[in-house]
C-alpha cells in the first residue's frame, strides 16, 4: 500500500495499521507522546482523496533506520475512511 500522510508541519508518514482505538504509522519526523499532529492523507490507493488526519501520540520510538513509528489514536478519522484504510491494509498484506 502507497497510502501516506503529508504533516502539516513538515515531513512524511506511511500508515501501518489502524483500527478504531490506535494508528501506526512510520514517520520521517518524530513528534512526542501526548502530542498532535496532523496531515494530509495521499496515496495511490486513495488518489482523488485529500482527507485530513489527525493523531494524537501515545508513542514515538526512533528505528535503526532513521524514521520514527508513531503510535497513536485517531482523532475524527470517519468511519467509512478508517474501514477503507483497514482494508486497503489487509489487502496489501494479502489477508
Amino acid at each position: 500500500m502507497n497510502t501516506i500522510i503529508r504533516w502539516r508541519t513538515g515531513g512524511e508518514a506511511r500508515i501501518v495499521s489502524t483500527d478504531p482505538r490506535a494508528m501506526v504509522v512510520r514517520s520521517t519526523v518524530p513528534s512526542p507522546p501526548g502530542s498532535r499532529i496532523e496531515g494530509t492523507l495521499e496515496g495511490e490507493a486513495l488518489p482523488f482523496l485529500r482527507a485530513t488526519v489527525r493523531l494524537k501520540v501515545h508513542a514515538c520510538k526512533k528505528q535503526p533506520e532513521g524514521d520514527f513509528v508513531l503510535e497513536g489514536r485517531p482523532l475524527d478519522l470517519p468511519r467509512e475512511l478508517r474501514l477503507r484504510l483497514e482494508s486497503e491494509l489487509g489487502a496489501a498484506k494479502g489477508e
